[in-house]
């Protein structure tokens, strides 16, 4: 809509999570390097935590775009409170045939795709996302899964990926025996308001911008609003290059930011 008249090649504010767009702020810095050493050092267990919208996912997809070629990956997104066939979903994630079986057999499957993979010299990497929706029975489960040793090789290596809530959840007492279990861990916090700053020029530099687009006033406003939250900031920005656009204005300026905000606080389903 307004990528032509702005001289961007694609949408730079897409809620969408992609790694081409990742931005990496001193914090995600070092949680990447984190869950690259998790990886390397074969890790049982790895967690990375952080609030709704920080950047946590296309921080997964940027790992998944790098790894190693002799690394297989299951991803299970499906996660809630009340799930009883979790191996199933870990199954499916794998391209494992899973239906009529019973968890015996499963976990038996299971450990038989393990050991193949290892002896064909492949390490298997489970990614579990919006983890924070396991029980303790799913990640009792988990941890079994992680038992499928190999002399001193780790056979399964997973990743947690979770909101603040999973941070709280494993540091239940009757979880310990499942915390001990962790080796990598790191939450993600908001960008600071310098870097919402620097995220914003980062992703119109991506797009095919790099002249300014908004008044330093006016990030440091959408930074303010959004409370350093990636996902919040693009959607603040996004609707201010629609109204941009819609009144022919060259700049986004403080004054426009505010409209928008006023707007959405006044006449948006869901506020700012």
């Amino acid at each position: 809509m307004y990528e032509a008249f702005y001289g961007l090649k694609e949408k730079p504010f897409s809620i969408q999570p992609d790694p081409e767009f990742l931005f990496f702020s001193l914090r995600h810095s070092m949680a990447y390097a984190m869950l690259e050493y998790g990886i390397q050092n074969r890790a049982g267990f790895s967690v990375i935590c952080g609030e709704i919208g920080c950047g946590k996912t296309t921080l997964v997809r940027h790992l998944l775009n790098n790894l190693q070629e002799e690394l297989t990956v299951g991803i299970v997104y499906n996660t809630h409170q009340n799930i009883d066939d979790l191996l199933s979903w870990i199954m499916l994630a794998f391209n494992q045939p899973y239906e009529g079986k019973s968890n015996l057999a499963l976990f038996d499957a299971f450990q038989q795709f393990l050991i193949k993979s290892y002896s064909e010299d492949k390490r298997v990497v489970l990614i579990v996302d919006e983890a924070q929706n396991l029980n303790a029975p799913a990640l009792e489960s988990l941890r079994m899964l992680s038992n499928i040793n190999a002399d001193k090789d780790q056979l399964l290596q997973i990743i947690l990926v979770g909101q603040p809530q999973l941070r709280d959840l494993l540091r239940r007492p009757d979880l310990q025996q499942f915390f001990q279990r962790v080796s990598v861990d790191f939450f993600i916090p908001p960008l600071e308001s310098f870097e919402a700053e620097k995220y914003i020029q980062h992703r119109l530099h991506i797009a095919g911008r790099d002249t300014p687009l908004f008044t330093p006033s006016a990030m440091r406003l959408i930074a303010e609003v959004a409370r350093g939250i990636p996902r919040t900031i693009n959607i603040l920005c996004d609707t201010s290059l629609v109204y941009g656009y819609s009144t022919n204005v060259d700049k986004i300026d403080v004054g426009l930011v505010r409209e928008v905000i006023k707007d959405r606080t006044e006449f948006g389903v869901l506020g700012v």
